[in-house]
């Protein structure tokens, strides 16, 4: 009816990793569903290239900051900050319910109840890579997470491998819900397939265990292409070496890229969900990943395993793969049927399964829903 309230919601995220896409997609498939949402950006300016994925949701309102992660260097006073503005934003915008992307927000005296959605986490990041607990330089952000989790109405992950991990490490007795990621397949297409292994992430970031791909790569016949940041948060250069970089790409670029690759390789030591390798599936190519729960749990057969530390492993799978294009189709085939499983209009049904729990207004939404 004219002049009626539609039901909001508000939305944090952020500029640096894949949480600003995880968001953009449930924003999208929410639209439709005539839910307002309201994104609150942090960690950085927002790049032209994220702007212009949501300049044409009419329905999504972004209010941008430059607030620091809770994961970044001394970033407390920012958090602090950040959360006296999300409270200001709620009171503006009086949203049915705050879906947080961030741990320490979670601690704050909403009005309206809260989703706390844990897409990582530095202490299970730290024993997955450093196979120990994280050192008492992160007590701060330990305790702080730990409220925040304590202190949602309700804490979910995109795998049951990554909330098992996350509640286990912060020892919080808590139930979890598990929320799938979505991709839209429409921004993907296999492509004529070249002999080429493409690679997708942070050169810095130890979890996607980009320096095996480096030393395997010299001994391939086929190239090594990665995309992915060089630049460390911290101000650092990271250069590559062995492995073609192609430096960070718009997001377009990098579907080209998956488009045209016919192998995918991700020998990941931690990956909560995997959101590239659900790109690159949807792109036709065919999955060599690190051998760990949560890869295990979201592609099944539908891809090879290598243990992490294991670069003769991850050679001797490659070459596998190179030399046998039957085996390559295969797996694509399977990847792909896997990927499609994970659609936006499933991760927004699931996503409002348990958002109608906590906000009533929001009930009966799923109705409306487009099949997957």
């Amino acid at each position: 009816m004219p002049g009626e309230r539609r039901p909001g919601v508000l939305m944090t995220t952020d500029t640096v990793g894949g949480v600003w896409t995880c968001t953009v997609e449930l924003a999208r498939a929410l639209g439709p569903l005539g839910l307002d949402v309201h994104l609150a950006s942090m960690g950085g300016p927002v790049r032209p290239h994220q702007r212009e994925t949501i300049a044409h949701l009419s329905h999504v309102t972004l209010h941008e900051s430059r607030f620091a992660l809770e994961w970044m260097p001394d970033p407390w006073n920012d958090v602090d900050a950040a959360g006296d503005w999300l409270l200001a934003l709620e009171r503006e915008s009086q949203p049915d319910l705050v879906h947080l992307n961030q741990f320490a927000f979670g601690a704050l005296p909403f009005q309206a109840p809260t989703l706390l959605v844990a897409h990582s986490c530095v202490l299970s990041w730290w024993r997955a890579v450093h196979g120990e607990r994280a050192p008492a330089e992160w007590d701060t952000y330990r305790h702080r997470t730990a409220a925040g989790l304590r202190g949602a109405d309700r804490v979910a992950a995109p795998t049951a491998a990554m909330l098992s991990a996350l509640l286990a490490e912060h020892e919080v007795d808590i139930e979890g819900t598990v929320l799938p990621n979505g991709r839209d397949p429409a921004l993907f297409r296999a492509g004529a397939k070249q002999p080429f292994v493409f690679s997708a992430g942070r050169f810095w970031d130890e979890a996607k265990n980009l320096a095996a791909l480096q030393a395997v790569a010299p001994r391939l016949p086929w190239a090594v292409c990665v995309a992915g940041s060089c630049r460390h948060p911290d101000g650092r250069d990271v250069w590559p070496g062995g492995v073609q970089s192609l430096g960070e790409l718009p997001a377009a670029e990098v579907a080209a890229q998956m488009a045209s690759a016919s192998i995918y390789a991700l020998p990941a030591r931690y990956e909560p969900f995997g959101l590239s390798v659900l790109e690159a599936a949807l792109s036709g190519c065919a999955l060599v990943l690190g051998d760990i729960p949560s890869l295990r749990e979201v592609w099944g057969p539908a891809a090879l395993y290598v243990p992490p530390a294991d670069a003769d492993a991850l050679e001797r799978t490659l070459l596998h793969l190179i030399a046998r294009p039957d085996e390559r189709g295969r797996l694509a085939y399977a990847a792909r049927r896997r990927a499609l499983q994970f659609h936006p209009a499933a991760m927004a049904s699931a996503w409002l399964a348990v958002a109608a729990e906590l906000a009533p207004a929001l009930a009966g939404r799923t109705e409306e829903l487009p099949c997957a």
